[in-house]
């Protein structure tokens, strides 16, 4: 009599099976992934675009250029002196010209004010922040910021500057007054006492005080004063800072 071969056994049929549908679905899944990351990647590059060069341009010329390539301007509040672009033209811009951007983004811009500084203005009798306001809208420069304890002049006033105004120059200094300074005290010398007594100390008078650690120094305990500012000897008003600097 022949040999016949077995047949497959149901359960090695139920095997095969069940591995051609994890191939089949592991397949369609990785051809799924490919697409999504090829359209991802088309998509972004479709919205990519070059930043055009708007130095020179007057705003309303650069704003339509700009739409043009599906971008935003966005002017900032200072200018700058820019000898080779005339004044209430574009002087810089960020991003750069030549580089790669996505649409609907922002391109920031900064006017020129010309081939030379604005007229020095009149800032005596304005408040600090209204002072460096100006001076940042006529494109110049606060040069040095000295401040006076005066009764005689308002609170929070300049009350001179260099250089004079009317004029031009490419910063200005000014003084400004802080008001009556009040009862003042002569500062100790804290250095070599305990830091943190010294400023519970300084603190229950009315004073702001603040302390810092420096680096470990050999043979010396932690929070021992080391430097102090205001120096010892100076004068001192209430709710003026000090600082101390101690061992750590």
């Amino acid at each position: 009599m022949e040999k016949q071969s077995p047949s497959a056994s149901p359960g090695n049929n139920w095997l095969f099976q069940t591995t051609k549908v994890f191939v089949v679905v592991g397949l369609l899944a990785s051809a799924f992934f490919i697409s999504v990351v090829v359209g991802l990647q088309l998509a972004l590059k479709v919205r990519e675009v070059t930043v055009p060069d708007l130095v020179g341009q007057p705003i309303d010329a650069a704003t339509s250029f700009l739409a043009e390539q599906e971008l935003h301007l966005r002017l900032e509040p200072l200018s700058e002196i820019n000898p080779s672009v005339p004044p209430n033209h574009i002087s810089s811009q960020d991003p750069a010209p030549g580089l790669t951007t996505r649409t609907q983004r922002s391109v920031k811009v900064w006017l020129s004010s010309g081939n030379r500084a604005g007229s020095v203005p009149m800032l005596v009798g304005q408040s600090e922040t209204s002072a460096r306001r100006r001076l940042n809208e006529d494109s110049l420069s606060l040069g040095a910021l000295a401040k006076i304890h005066s009764s005689l002049y308002p609170s929070d006033a300049i009350v001179a500057q260099e250089s004079p105004a009317p004029g031009t120059a490419a910063e200005v200094s000014v003084l400004l007054n802080l008001g009556e300074r009040g009862a003042t005290y002569v500062m100790p010398d804290l250095i070599g006492m305990r830091g943190t007594m010294a400023a519970e100390t300084l603190r229950g008078n009315g004073f702001r005080v603040t302390v810092v650690g420096d680096h470990p120094y050999p043979d010396l305990t932690p929070d021992i004063v080391l430097r102090q500012s205001p120096q010892a000897g100076f004068q001192i008003a209430l709710g003026e800072a000090i600082s101390l600097e101690v061992s750590r």
